[in-house]
């Protein structure tokens, strides 16, 4: 874990109580002791060092002081949470993922890696190749255990951003929806399988790029009418050539290919 993401801010002496489900986490897990330091990043998003000051093991309860010290270096293993932090705040883009909606244990590993990723909007789109159970499993409502594993990716991976899956939406208005959010320094991408119209990253990305869309499809892919939608409301398909990949891994590899190409701008 490289960071530990609290439900609590701290209080005005600078202390935050941890219980429940993270005590056992954190004490058995991690297997805190007094005097560890441990990374936190806390409800308003911002990054803090940690001390442990107190373990009550009879109530279950952790305290944690925030402090400035970090010289006896905090048991979150490899590179830190605050130099993950610096990095993607000096890269500065914003990274959206319009995923058209999979079966529902896909779908799920679609959001854990986007998190990992530090992707800040995931959509869910319903569309022609989208089955219903796999529709009605989005709109039934499993925000908390999606927030479980956005919870659970970002602490592993370190990423600051927070991560939000949105309510699903027909192909037409995730182009609105980009629409309004899009500017004269975002772009927008579509996988797809075919090589029709398709254009290298390159030329579609450039060093000034700040907003990133990415639009996926699912088992059996995009529908050439959606691709159209698509296309009219800014978005530019990719074809990368290769075996066809599986949504899941086209979604991580997609992202990984923008976010790589962005760097070396």
């Amino acid at each position: 874990m490289r960071q530990f993401i609290s439900s609590r801010p701290a209080d005005k002496k600078g202390l935050i109580k941890v219980e429940g489900k993270d005590f056992r986490y954190l004490r058995q897990v991690l297997r805190l002791r007094t005097g560890d330091m441990l990374c936190v990043r806390l409800p308003d998003g911002t990054l803090q060092n940690t001390t442990v000051c107190e373990i009550n093991e009879e109530n279950r309860i952790i305290t944690l002081q925030i402090c400035a010290d970090t010289s006896n270096g905090s048991v979150t293993r490899g590179v830190q949470a605050g130099q993950i932090e610096s990095e993607q705040e000096t890269e500065g883009v914003e990274y959206w993922l319009f995923q058209y909606i999979a079966k529902p244990v896909k779908m799920e590993q679609i959001v854990r890696q986007a998190a990992e990723c530090g992707i800040r909007y995931v959509v869910p789109v319903a569309g022609l190749y989208s089955q219903k159970q796999n529709v009605q499993a989005m709109q039934s409502g499993k925000k908390e255990r999606i927030e479980r594993i956005i919870r659970e990716a970002r602490q592993q991976s370190g990423s600051p951003v927070d991560t939000e899956v949105l309510e699903p939406v027909t192909t037409e208005q995730a182009v609105e929806l980009w629409k309004n959010a899009c500017t004269e320094e975002s772009a927008a991408i579509v996988l797809w399988e075919r090589n029709e119209k398709s254009r290298r990253l390159k030329e579609i990305l450039s060093a000034g790029t700040k907003r990133v869309a990415l639009a996926v499809g699912c088992e059996g892919g995009i529908g050439s009418d959606e691709v159209e939608t698509l296309m009219q409301g800014g978005f530019i398909p990719v074809h990368f050539a290769g075996n066809i990949l599986r949504c899941e891994t086209a979604a991580v590899y997609g992202i990984a290919a923008v976010q790589s190409m962005l760097g070396e701008m």
